[in-house]
């Protein structure tokens, strides 16, 4: 049974609680700490767990063997840097730090301790959907990848979201989901601005974001933020011999009064829960059997961070913006941040 310690209980901690103890197997929730330590102690008190003071003593507690990090962004680096010292397997929810700088800075920590302990929540790939769609891609059914087509379209976001949200919060996770789907990097980033949706206020939306890949495969993304209607994802890969996109956006179809209508999901959390709970327990499988996690590795956190401030910069100056990274550590190669397809 791995005993996890969960770092910040805000409203992504709490459903991961929940779902670590009342989803998924294999797991107990042994500890948490919050920044308000009245929360921790109301979370903590029906899991009959240990409220700790804050995040370093969770980290050094016996009984906490691994550790869950779901506290604000800029907190991340600390927490996760505390964790590769204690030589405990760590999931960090994205990002795996506020720079690409400290994402440099865990990188060169996990490797100095010559051992895997990061994964960074990058739940995309843990979805039926793209999976099969990668499935697809490798079976050479379609042929050799030339495009994507992507959308990520919010119903609405926050009064506190800002323009470069859309690239830091949003389309991050395309950003992640391209690199592990076609096995490249992105090497440039430019962005396109359109016509302004009155439904954004002062919002710049939507946005138009493009990204050149080192295979040669470009990859765009329509990024709306306000779009009333739902939550809708979509991806679309055009091979040399046809095409494959993600499916429906429900699974149920409804005919009545002479139309035919498809649900929409509300938000995030309805489109991907299932990937989350496949995403915990494989998590928890990779580090129970072998003491080292199998998903998306902290490599993968500092390359979404670099094409992400990439493609802010490509927003603010309108230019074209190359990626530039350092060099990948021979510790991540063969990647072993790649779930598998099957489906």
């Amino acid at each position: 049974m791995l005993k996890v310690g969960v770092i910040g209980t805000g409203m992504i901690g709490k459903d991961h609680i929940r779902r670590m103890t009342s989803v998924l197997s294999g797991v107990s929730v042994v500890a948490v700490t919050d920044v308000d330590a009245s929360v921790a102690a109301a979370v903590a008190a029906p899991l009959s767990a240990e409220a700790h003071p804050d995040g370093a003593s969770l980290i050094a507690s016996p009984s906490v063997d691994a550790v869950v990090v779901s506290s604000w962004g800029p907190t991340h680096e600390e927490y996760v840097l505390a964790a590769i010292a204690a030589g405990k397997p760590v999931f960090c929810e994205k990002p795996l730090a506020t720079t690409a700088a400290a994402c440099l800075r865990i990188v060169n920590a996990e490797v100095s301790s010559g051992r895997r302990l990061v994964q960074v929540g990058y739940m995309r790939r843990y979805d039926v959907a793209y999976r099969a769609l990668k499935a697809v891609l490798l079976s050479g059914e379609i042929g050799a990848p030339l495009m994507m087509h992507c959308a990520h379209r919010n119903a609405s976001v926050p009064s506190f979201y800002e323009k470069e949200m859309a690239i830091t919060d949003t389309a991050v996770h395309e950003i992640d989901m391209v690199r592990w789907m076609f096995d490249s990097e992105i090497t440039a980033t430019s962005v396109l601005i359109p016509r302004k949706s009155g439904n954004g206020g002062e919002l710049q939306d939507p946005l138009f974001l493009l990204l050149e890949m080192a295979n040669g495969v470009l990859v765009d993304v329509e990024i709306s933020v306000n779009v009333r209607y739902g939550y809708d994802i979509r991806g679309e890969i055009l091979g040399e011999n046809g095409t494959a996109a993600l499916g429906s956006l429900s699974p149920v179809s409804v005919r009545v009064g002479g139309r035919v209508s498809d649900p929409v999901p509300a938000d995030w959390r309805e489109r991907f829960i299932a990937a989350y709970d496949v995403e915990f327990q494989e998590w928890i499988d990779s580090v129970s059997s072998s003491g080292s996690p199998s998903g998306p590795s902290a490599w993968d956190g500092y390359a979404a961070a670099v094409a992400s401030d990439a493609a802010v910069a490509a927003l603010r100056s309108g230019a074209r913006v190359p990626v530039s990274l350092v060099s990948k550590p021979a510790f991540y190669s063969p990647s072993p941040s790649s779930p598998a397809v099957a489906v």
